[in-house]
């Protein structure tokens, strides 16, 4: 069982920009499985991302919200959430994302749901035990 970490303010304004980005993104209740996702910078900037369904696959929300940040200049990211459309609320990152962000970003906090609330956890936290994959630097 994770011990999860009570949310912020700063954490709350995070949900919200990937709850209104899913919203306005949403492909609906039609059986598409959409996210939104959105992540803050150590300078408190925070970038959104949106999913791409499709049947081979295709991109998270958080791997989007990632790439979004890194393309405009943000390395040092301190916090990610999910959420779903049609009002289903924080998720939790699927297994590719969680060993992504250990492998990019080990000290980022994830926002997790719980039957208490949502609440926060390292990215360590999630694969005790990851494979470590150390990404060469640019």
């Amino acid at each position: 069982m994770l011990d999860l970490h009570p949310l912020t303010a700063a954490d709350e304004e995070l949900i919200e920009l990937a709850r209104r980005t899913v919203d306005a993104n949403t492909d609906g209740p039609d059986g598409i499985y959409t996210m939104g996702a959105a992540v803050r910078g150590v300078d408190g900037r925070m970038y959104a991302g949106i999913n791409l369904y499709h049947f081979l696959g295709g991109p998270c929300a958080e791997l989007v919200a990632l790439g979004r940040a890194r393309a405009e200049g943000a390395r040092e990211l301190t916090t990610i959430v999910a959420v779903g459309n049609e009002g289903r609320g924080v998720c939790g990152p699927c297994g590719r994302d969680r060993q992504i962000l250990v492998d990019y970003h080990p000290g980022i906090r994830v926002i997790l749901p719980s039957e208490d609330g949502p609440g926060t956890v390292l990215a360590t936290d999630l694969l005790p035990g990851a494979y470590r994959w150390t990404p060469t630097p640019d």
